[in-house]
């Protein structure tokens, strides 16, 4: 009898557990890996995370997470679990632009299809994925949300314009707007702890905490939460000088994410909360630390490439990194199976998610849980920087908007400073640019033009493509080649354009610029040519 008993309480004691189990997502706005310094590869400049990093004991911290280069785009694919070119929402939600829909069935929807009015569900902080007019104020509980109490647009403010940023900024609670003067970041978690106060103790939450900082506006944060004594907050001190009060920013924001862990200790929710910890974008251009083209809006490392912790009781032998491809659209899958709704696709039974769970990874079962990783932008206003890129652990294909693509092996070349494309291929190279357009062109249906370089049909018997260094206009010279000499003009598809002999005789004119291989079956050799 004694043993059944003991048996009983445990058992009530898991069930118990798992009906407290509690989620947060903590969104910081507009920082990349670069800056922060639990990355080994992080940047010049770095900002101590204190308390983030108190999250690496009891986590795992992700070395190759991928967001979308943009705020909203980033936002929405979080929530919905679906990339951009499904949601619509490629661009910043602003004025006439493309927001989400309200019919996307987003996370707090779904955890509501699972446990009707079971779970709490709120959103504190940055919203920026539908409009910011008043008929649109109530928008987040319309979706799903319990409760809502933040910003609706991206910034608090406007560059330059201090007095309307951070420390004087409209806030939206449930659909009725007010004016704060309260510190953003310092208001943010200060509702964060009034709402799950307010709220049964037994009762589960998700609780999505989505930060300003340390979106432009730059400004001073207030002195009790940072550690430079030397800056003036003047705005030509600012503008002069951006990057020390984008870290203080970072600073307070962390000083703040310190204060809520530590209301989540005293009141006994933090054993049975996992927290996920993820940055939406890349830096922006004035604080980019490597190419500024590489930064915020850009689907380079430097726009895209985001600090990602998942840290909380769900995780077995935490204290680990992991090499795993990861996206921010997994969040939905993984926050829905965090609260043990593994049945969520039957949910929704008619809506595409492209979001996978990374429970396997927190479980320790698997080391990854996709073989590629996906983003893009596509901007209202068309940009040449507009397109979309795939990787899988080694290399990375970007194919812009324009027409021009760019293939970079990240392994060897973490900042893409080579574009294999442009020089002498392997035959690894050719291979890896066939599989990932491939893929790329699968998973988008449309747009994505990808017939496969025929590399092998090329060259049976050698690795080595020679890379004629002239660009050419119309005639193709090649030291060596003889006028008997049997040649095939391939482009860089695969596709046959010509074969023949005495090559340097032949008008090309008509091509498009770009790259083309020239075979030559006699010496077994192919040149690499580019017409410019």
């Amino acid at each position: 009898m004694k043993k059944l008993i003991l048996v009983i309480f445990a058992v009530f004691g898991v069930l118990h557990s798992n009906a407290q189990r509690n989620v947060v997502l903590i969104i910081a706005d507009d920082i990349g890996k670069d800056y922060c310094d639990f990355y080994p590869d992080h940047g010049t400049n770095t900002v101590n995370f204190t308390n983030v990093k108190r999250l690496l004991t009891r986590g795992v911290v992700f070395n190759n997470a991928w967001s979308n280069p943009l705020c909203s785009p980033t936002r929405a694919g979080i929530l919905t679990g679906r990339y951009s070119f499904r949601t619509g929402v490629g661009d910043v939600v602003d004025g006439s632009n493309p927001k989400l829909s309200l019919n996307e069935k987003i996370i707090p929807k779904v955890l509501n299809i699972f446990m009707p009015d079971g779970i709490s569900k709120a959103c504190i902080g940055k919203w920026h994925v539908t409009t910011a007019a008043a008929s649109g104020y109530n928008y987040p509980t319309t979706m799903g949300f319990n409760h809502f109490e933040g910003s609706l647009t991206g910034a608090l403010g406007q560059p330059g314009q201090l007095a309307i940023g951070f420390y004087n900024w409209t806030k939206i609670t449930n659909g009725v707007n007010s004016n704060c003067t309260n510190y953003a970041t310092t208001e943010n978690v200060n509702n964060a702890i009034s709402y799950i106060n307010s709220q049964p103790a037994t009762k589960p939450f998700y609780l999505q905490l989505a930060f300003n900082s340390p979106h432009t506006p730059y400004h001073l944060p207030p002195s009790t939460l940072i550690s430079a004594t030397t800056l003036s907050g003047s705005q030509a001190n600012i503008t002069a000088n951006p990057v020390p009060y984008f870290q203080a920013m970072v600073e307070a924001m962390d000083n703040e994410i310190g204060r809520f862990f530590d209301y989540l200790i005293s009141t006994g929710k933090w054993e049975n909360t996992d927290i996920i910890f993820i940055g939406d974008n890349g830096d922006e251009n004035l604080v980019a630390q490597t190419n500024p083209n590489s930064s915020k809006g850009s689907v380079y490392e430097g726009g895209i490439a985001v600090p990602f912790i998942i840290s909380g009781p769900d995780v077995v032998n935490p204290n680990r990194a992991s090499d795993a491809l990861v996206n921010t659209v997994d969040l939905f899958a993984t926050i829905q199976e965090l609260f043990g709704n593994t049945n969520w696709q039957n949910q929704i039974p008619t809506t595409i998610v492209d979001s996978k769970s990374i429970l396997p990874i927190l479980n320790n079962t698997e080391t990854s849980i996709r073989s590629w990783a996906f983003s893009e932008v596509f901007r209202v206003t068309p940009l040449d920087s507009d397109g979309k890129a795939i990787r899988n652990l080694e290399y990375k294909l970007i194919k812009f908007a324009n027409g021009t693509e760019k293939l970079f092996n990240l392994l060897l070349d973490p900042t893409e400073a080579t574009n294999l494309l442009i020089g002498s291929m392997t035959a690894t190279d050719v291979s890896n640019y066939n599989y990932l357009c491939s893929e790329m062109a699968t998973l988008v249906g449309s747009g994505i033009t990808c017939t496969t370089l025929q590399y092998n049909s090329f060259n049976a018997n050698t690795d080595d493509v020679l890379l004629v260094q002239n660009p050419f206009q119309s005639k193709i010279n090649i030291n060596g080649l003889e006028s008997k000499d049997e040649f095939e003009l391939y482009s860089i598809k695969g596709e046959s354009i010509y074969k023949g002999r005495n090559i340097a005789t032949k008008d090309f004119s008509y091509l498009s610029n770009g790259i083309y291989f020239v075979k030559l079956s006699a010496q077994n050799k192919i040149f690499k040519v580019i017409k410019d």
